[in-house]
């Protein structure tokens, strides 16, 4: 199909839409959904018996346009020459409750769907870019997983445990990218929060550090080509390649170490738990 003209969107949302249906997934949410959103009104206000973790230096980095902010990172030298990587993930389940119409959607489609011309989210955005999203200097529940890496990119030891934190920087990737190889300043949301530049930069070490370790171990790394379409009003007018950068490089490496301790951690407890290898 070449869909021409101020028509563009349109039919690319009603291909999405009947794609989705296709493949057994909810592409609008229901009444009951909606009528549990409308009772929600404020964040989760009692985190319970947490630990403070709002002081730390916490930032995200993500794309340019994104509002729903799920993780946050912070790392700490270690005496011995090892690194304290903390990430923060959001805690939905403050807000969402096991067997709710909400929890219910999210668990039927189980992630959000991206299309070329509407986004299908797995919960609804008063919740994924508000209420449970980690912004930008907001207290806010997240569950952390803390890992110490040794100079050689080992995981040593690692932690789970629920936190209260609160976001110091919203970074983008570009621009945090640029500035880790030297090509340009750092951008002012970084520049503005005292031992960030310092702290970031302690990160990047050591996801590298993680990352060339894995390889040794015999990972495999794939590069897989993502287009964007860019919208003029209504008509497609051209497609932007989503490059690999240093920046998503360290969040990638952070992201991975997490899931593999989460893993070990959920193992070591015999709790049962759904893995994707």
């Amino acid at each position: 199909m070449n869909p021409a003209g101020p028509e563009h969107r349109s039919i690319l949302r009603e291909i999405a839409r009947r794609s989705m249906i296709e493949k057994g997934l909810l592409p609008d949410f229901s009444p009951e959904v909606t009528a549990e959103l409308s009772a929600i009104k404020t964040h989760a206000a009692n985190y319970g018996e947490v630990r403070d973790l709002t002081e730390m230096p916490w930032a995200s980095i993500d794309n340019d346009d994104t509002r729903d902010i799920d993780q946050l990172t912070v790392a700490q030298q270690m005496s011995g020459g090892s690194v304290k990587i903390f990430v923060a993930v959001a805690d939905v389940d403050s807000m969402v409750k096991n067997g709710s119409a909400i929890d219910d959607h999210a668990c039927r489609n189980a992630t959000s769907v991206y299309t070329a011309a509407q986004i299908f989210p797995m919960l609804p955005e008063k919740l994924s870019t508000d209420l449970t999203s980690l912004n930008l200097h907001e207290d806010r529940p997240a569950v952390v997983c803390e890992m110490e890496i040794g100079p050689g990119g080992a995981l040593l030891a690692a932690d789970v445990y629920n936190a209260r934190v609160n976001n110091c920087a919203k970074l983008a990737y570009n621009s945090v990218a640029m500035w880790l190889d030297g090509k340009e300043n750092a951008p002012p949301a970084l520049s503005s929060v005292k031992g960030l530049e310092q702290n970031l930069r302690l990160q990047d070490r050591t996801a590298q550090t993680m990352k060339n370790f894995r390889r040794s171990r015999g990972a495999l790394g794939f590069e897989t080509v993502e287009a964007r379409p860019v919208f003029d009003g209504n008509e497609i007018s051209d497609l932007e390649i989503e490059r690999r950068n240093r920046a998503k490089t360290l969040i990638e490496e952070l992201m991975i170490g997490a899931n593999i301790a989460v893993a070990d951690y959920l193992a070591g407890r015999r709790f049962p738990f759904l893995r994707r290898v």
